[in-house]
């Protein structure tokens, strides 16, 4: 499956690579085990012979990411499930989308790799991600969990986004969000956007995502009498077809769908 993360035109957005301060941990970041072929069936190292390569940052910066990921996930999807969630999340930090990234970074252009191997490793998916993986390791070792962060969710943030619309259609769901089927009070309100996402409605999601608004759906049983008349808008209502009315606050100011300061918002 892949994913199409949005960085802006000739992806401008996409975050620059933080530097390693340690000549020691970046020169083993880059380091495969086949550059010191090393036999590998050994059990443990013994502390005075370690082995140099990479390959203890890229476990480490394998548990980092998915730790990351899950933080980051959890902040753009509060309401999602775990079962959705993990779906999303091996979409997200799976081989060829950390393949990629690591192909933009040029990282795996840096391996110090064993001379025989070197074309054929260079190619490998698997040794591309491996490689980014060991770099958040080597940083994560280095500087904490703060700096990786700092990378990692304007890095990830795209790639989680387009994961979650993937997720969201394979469930027979439509790529944007829904709110509940059971109706709101007029003082309860909702993040996520009413079912109708046709005309300005579905342009008016995709800006909310884009500039991270705040948006609530507040939802009542009929219109504010001074707006709109009662009687003419529970007309084509029944008791099995409700209508429900729904007004939206946008960073707290009210929006009309229908006059021209929203439509020249989104525009």
């Amino acid at each position: 499956m892949v994913l199409q993360p949005n960085f802006g035109p000739h992806d401008r957005d996409f975050p620059l690579l933080p530097t390693i301060n340690s000549r020691e941990i970046e020169d083993r970041v880059y380091t495969h085990r086949s550059f010191y072929a090393r036999p590998t069936h050994v059990f443990e190292d013994h502390p005075s012979d370690l082995s140099p390569d990479n390959e203890k940052f890229e476990h480490l910066g394998d548990v980092v990411l998915g730790l990351c990921v899950t933080k980051l996930m959890m902040r753009l999807y509060p309401g999602l499930h775990v079962g959705p969630s993990t779906k999303i999340r091996a979409l997200v930090v799976g081989n060829n989308t950390l393949a990629a990234i690591s192909s933009k970074y040029k990282l795996p252009d840096r391996l110090r790799l064993h001379p025989a191997q070197a074309i054929a490793l260079r190619a490998s998916t698997h040794i591309q991600a491996d490689v980014l993986e060991s770099y958040i390791g080597g940083l994560f070792q280095e500087q904490g969990l703060e700096a990786v962060e700092r990378w990692l969710d304007p890095l990830f943030t795209p790639y989680a986004i387009s994961a979650y619309q993937i997720v969201r259609m394979q469930h027979g769901l439509s790529m944007l969000p829904t709110p509940s089927s059971s109706p709101r009070s007029s003082n309860a309100n909702n993040t996520l956007a009413p079912t109708t996402t046709t005309g300005h409605l579905a342009l008016f999601n995709q800006r909310l995502q884009k500039r991270d608004c705040s948006v609530e759906w507040i939802y009542s049983n009929a219109p504010e009498e001074e707006e709109t008349n009662v009687d003419e808008f529970t007309q084509h209502a029944s008791k099995t077809t409700p209508v429900w009315y729904v007004k939206v606050l946008v960073n707290g100011e009210f929006y009309d769908l229908t006059c021209d300061s929203f439509v020249s918002w989104i525009c």
